[in-house]
């Protein structure tokens, strides 16, 4: 089951506009499109203010005059291929230019007005309404297409494999795994959907246990991070993976049959197979150690972290790191190949704890910090409430 429970708030900012999807449009941009021959359009490859303008019988001169007139608000130079515009005209039959409007994006939008000599030029903004949603239930198949099937954005999933990066491996989710999420998204003019703004929640079931996630902004620059229910970061010292959305081929072994030598021998890594080009990313900053190429490894990089942990990534198609590099957590290194031993696209991944190769993913790594004092104090009593929404729609 997959509840979804919905609020919003509006902005302060107010257009006296309307937009309506299930039927056409009567009013927008503040125009009512009954007075006027209206013609919509997008910006085609060689078109130019000036040439739009000029369409419209009007003179080399007057265009110049207007281009002067409007330059320090609109900037004729900012349209870009394949942007939408609308041109209002007189009902007339000389059809005469009365109103240019230039959209940018789905929210800001330009308006020209022709209608008097002095030639009005102005910005305006859209009114974004701030809907939020809480979805939970258990997960049905991938978290993309759990998330899909719930009609959310994309790009939330992407940001909670981010968000979780250290502390869950979506991979290893499995059917029946329960999930909470608290989000909000944009709509403008109160219809239009605009995509995912913030996550205010979120927990999911990993190896039967719940780990939650709560921004706040704890340190004194303000930057907003993501901790777990008792105050505890969830940005630890390693990544999960050095690769996003692969999966595992072939684990840490003391003997594995070596599918290209065909003969029996220790694997010391982890395989992570993943399309040529993938990006490999370092699990922990360091300073790179390493690289080169081998008959076995092939392309390879190896970060040294500290004087305790070292890791190494084989099998690069190229590697864009150099040695002596500091490289920063999640930093790309190299991208995914097949060089060296190797029967297909795949990154080896191998890691080293006081100079000896272990089973990464068997290794209780060091995490982050937890809160403490004041601020923990001031986080708990604000997740309070969240954490009661999420575990309610979860178990429903």
């Amino acid at each position: 089951m997959l509840l979804s429970v919905l609020s919003c708030t509006k902005n302060q900012e107010s257009l006296d506009e309307q937009e309506i999807q299930s039927a056409p449009k009567k009013s927008e941009f503040g125009f009512t499109y009954a007075d006027f021959n209206v013609i919509h359009d997008t910006i085609k490859k060689g078109d130019t203010f000036g040439s739009i303008i000029e369409r419209q019988n009007i003179g080399d001169k007057e265009v110049y005059d207007i281009i002067e007139k409007v330059k320090d608000t609109f900037d004729v130079r900012i349209m870009r291929y394949n942007k939408p515009y609308i041109l209002l005209r007189s009902k007339h039959k000389k059809n005469k230019l009365q109103v240019f409007i230039y959209q940018p994006d789905a929210v800001n939008y330009y308006v020209i007005d022709l209608r008097d000599t002095l030639v009005v030029a102005y910005k305006k903004t859209k009114p974004i309404t701030i809907k939020r949603r809480t979805i939970g239930g258990v997960l049905k198949s991938s978290l993309s297409e759990t998330l899909e099937s719930a009609k959310v954005e994309g790009a939330l999933a992407s940001k909670i494999t981010k968000i979780y990066a250290w502390s869950i491996d979506f991979f290893k989710l499995k059917k029946g795994d329960r999930f909470a999420l608290t989000f909000t998204e944009r709509y403008i003019n109160d219809s239009i959907y605009d995509g995912v703004d913030s996550l205010e929640a979120a927990f999911f079931e990993y190896k039967g246990k719940i780990v939650y996630a709560f921004p706040y902004a704890s340190n004194p620059s303000g930057k907003t991070e993501y901790y777990d229910e008792e105050g505890k970061t969830l940005k630890n010292f390693f990544l999960k993976t050095p690769i996003k959305f692969s999966r595992i081929t072939s684990r840490y072994s003391s003997n594995r049959l070596h599918p290209v030598q065909g003969i029996w021998k220790a694997h010391k890594g982890t395989d992570y197979a993943a399309p040529y080009g993938t990006p490999i990313t370092t699990t922990a900053s360091g300073v790179v150690e390493q690289t080169g190429f081998t008959t076995g490894n092939g392309n390879f990089v190896k970060v040294k972290h500290n004087g305790t942990y070292s890791t190494q990534y084989l099998h690069m198609s190229k590697i864009l790191v150099r040695r002596g590099q500091h490289v920063t957590q999640g930093q790309v290194i190299g991208l995914v190949g097949s060089t060296g031993l190797a029967t297909g696209p795949h990154v080896c991944y191998r890691f080293w704890k006081n100079g000896v190769q272990v089973d990464a993913l068997r290794l209780k790594l060091p995490t982050g910090e937890s809160m403490s004092g004041a601020p923990r104090k001031r986080f708990l009593q604000q997740i309070e409430p969240l954490k009661r929404e999420l575990d309610s729609v979860a178990n429903l």
